[in-house]
């Protein structure tokens, strides 16, 4: 028998659109169960504490637990390559941070490409960087300090928290941006970095704002540049490398991202759940507790903002020719 061929088109569409129907109400559904969120840097820091607070408001507005995991190793390598492998049903969710794009010009032999495995949902936090000097050094602003490096080659020692950090490659950039010759010297961690600091073994050290105000406001530490793209409120007197160093700018930050092949249902209401939270005065509170501001942006913005980084700090990393593997 011949179908007529408006009937036909009618069961092919029909007929293609069947297999995405349970997909679809699924996605509609979601979440039906607990969401798991992997974090790959360890309990305490900054992407563990602002996991825990965007997951327990995840759990309030979406009515299902929201699971913080810790997964740490390998400079969050781990925990991203349980998330890309993951099913893209969206109850594995990951803890995006500012090592990932650096991590994927660093590491050569990783089992997954962060842009093409992990589909963007969400930036939550960004913390600004701050470049510390010991008071003995006699340069007393970023421009003189410049100036200083490029008289005296080499006798500068520059402490990074270790490789593959947003410190270490933030660095990097610097030198790789004004031609300074500085010396690096990697610490296990800020904690030893900050104790050289202050005995004046290692002159200078780039850390997150944070970390610092307490020595800064003390005058155990000089503060010579914020490295954001603008000047900070609570350090409204320092400027940004940016202002000698057109372009330069560098931060650590945290976000949310998924499995690939996520349906866009599901990220689009994660996006929105997590945006309004980070409107919620009560979550700003916290962030700036932190000692950071919200990230709010759509999965496309995010998506843009974690390939832009990747490109940038891949030009940073072969500059340095740092490797991690």
């Amino acid at each position: 028998m011949k179908i007529p061929r408006r009937e036909f088109l009618s069961l092919a569409v029909g007929a293609a659109a069947a297999p995405t129907l349970p997909q679809l109400a699924s996605a509609l559904d979601y979440p039906t169960r607990p969401v798991r969120l992997i974090e790959g840097y360890g309990a305490g820091g900054t992407p563990d504490l602002v996991s825990r607070l965007i997951a327990q408001w995840l759990s309030q507005r979406l009515g299902q637990p929201f699971v913080v995991e810790n997964r740490n190793g390998a400079s969050g390598n781990l925990a991203t390559e349980a998330v890309a492998t993951a099913p893209p049903d969206g109850y594995m969710l990951l803890t995006c941070a500012s090592a990932n794009p650096i991590n994927a010009a660093l590491y050569t032999k990783l089992n997954f490409n962060f842009i093409r495995d992990i589909a963007p949902v969400a930036g939550l936090i960004r913390v600004p960087l701050v470049l510390l000097a010991n008071p003995s050094l006699p340069p007393k602003t970023f421009p003189e300090f410049i100036a200083y490096a490029k008289a005296n080659p080499g006798k500068i020692n520059m402490a990074t928290p270790g490789i593959g950090t947003p410190m270490h490659v933030a660095t990097d950039l610097l030198k790789m941006m004004t031609g300074i010759d500085i010396v690096e010297v990697p610490y296990h961690g800020p904690a030893p970095a900050f104790t050289d600091l202050l005995a004046g073994q290692v002159q200078n050290f780039i850390i997150t704002v944070p970390a610092a105000i307490g020595f800064i406001r003390t005058g155990k530490l000089r503060a010579l540049a914020v490295l954001s793209a603008a000047r900070l409120e609570v350090l409204p007197d320092i400027a940004t490398v940016g202002e000698t160093v057109p372009g330069y700018e560098a931060s650590a930050w945290d976000g949310i991202g998924a499995p690939r092949n996520t349906p866009a249902e599901i990220i689009d209401r994660l996006n929105g759940t997590i945006n309004a939270g980070l409107a919620d005065p009560q979550i700003k509170a916290r962030l700036k507790d932190l000692g950071g501001d919200p990230m709010p942006m759509t999965p496309a913005e995010f998506g843009k903002f974690l390939a832009d980084e990747t490109e940038k700090w891949a030009k940073v990393v072969k500059f340095s020719g740092a490797k991690a593997d």
